[in-house]
């Protein structure tokens, strides 16, 4: 059995624990998750690896997206080989027009069996009425190219005012 701990990332603490079996696919996860903060859990969602400074890493999309073989989906991952100890991590994001985000994180492992799982065992705050506004501001790359003010000290000003007509 696993403890779950499930994060809304929002200003307020808004938290909910839960109890799962640890046989259980990353599809059902999610459905508990939705259910869990009152969502009714038909909107597309993926959960993402992540590192322990919960650096986001590979998507584990609700369906397979691949054309050809067997990608990764929530339905083939299985919890206690997805997560397989406790501190184990996931990025959860629920509605991806919404982008509701969420760490997901195993507090708990246990060999106990329960009957009653998935439970909640933990509600803390209540989930705001609209998402939080998420930011995604790219790292600035150097593409290699420098600035443009390069190219004009390497070949020098290149005026505007050239009269193209003369040719």
């Amino acid at each position: 059995m696993y403890k779950i701990r499930v994060i809304l990332d929002t200003k307020e603490d808004v938290i909910r624990t839960i109890l799962v079996d640890d046989n259980l696919n990353l599809e059902d996860l999610h459905a508990t998750i939705a259910k869990s903060f009152g969502f009714g859990g038909q909107e597309m969602a993926s959960f993402y690896r992540t590192d322990d400074e919960w650096n986001q890493g590979e998507e584990i999309p609700l369906f397979n997206m691949e054309e050809i073989g067997e990608g990764v989906s929530m339905q083939t991952c299985i919890l206690n080989e997805t997560l397989p100890e406790e501190g184990a991590k996931l990025i959860y994001v629920y509605d991806f027009l919404k982008m509701w985000t969420f760490y997901v994180e195993v507090i708990e492992v246990t060999s106990e069996k329960k009957e009653d799982l998935p439970q909640i065992i933990l509600t803390v705050g209540e989930i705001p009425s609209e998402a939080p506004e998420k930011e995604f501001v790219a790292e600035k790359l150097d593409d290699g190219f420098g600035d443009e003010e390069d190219i004009d000290d390497e070949f020098g000003h290149f005026d505007d005012d050239y009269d193209y007509n003369e040719y």
